[in-house]
């Protein structure tokens, strides 16, 4: 059972260069300070109130230092919400011309949505997303 206080808050990924990393989410369009780039631990507040949590590697492992990376794929996803499906195709366009990782290229989904995934400098999916004009609501 879920606490009446308990609130989510944010969502943690550990990243092995953190310029690359925020250079990344800067170009998704998150408004993060050139300053930070220099820091081990960002946080970046996202559209709705949650954070996003980057921390490297050598700060997880200043607390965990037996802490390793995944293998076999990723373990997180994040999913943006585009205000139209041509954004999905612009968005997920500049990000691959600015030399980050494609992995699913726009299509209609079945499920009503213009949907796309493209991986952040460490792996993570991401996903763009908007509905389709003749998606039921």
């Amino acid at each position: 059972m879920t606490s009446p206080a308990l609130r989510f808050h944010f969502i943690g990924l550990v990243v092995a260069d953190m310029p690359a990393s925020l250079a990344f989410y800067r170009a998704l369009g998150l408004d993060i300070p050139a300053g930070d780039d220099a820091l081990p631990h960002v946080e970046v507040t996202l559209p709705g109130g949650p954070l996003l949590v980057l921390d490297t590697v050598g700060t997880v492992r200043s607390f965990d230092p037996e802490w390793t990376a995944p293998t076999g794929g990723h373990r997180a996803a994040l999913a943006f919400m585009c205000a139209d499906p041509a954004a999905v195709d612009k968005l997920y366009g500049e990000l691959v011309a600015a030399g980050h990782t494609g992995h699913l290229p726009p299509w209609d989904a079945f499920w009503g949505q213009r949907y796309a995934v493209v991986h952040d400098p460490d792996g993570n999916g991401v996903d763009l997303m908007a509905p389709l004009p003749d998606a039921a609501q």
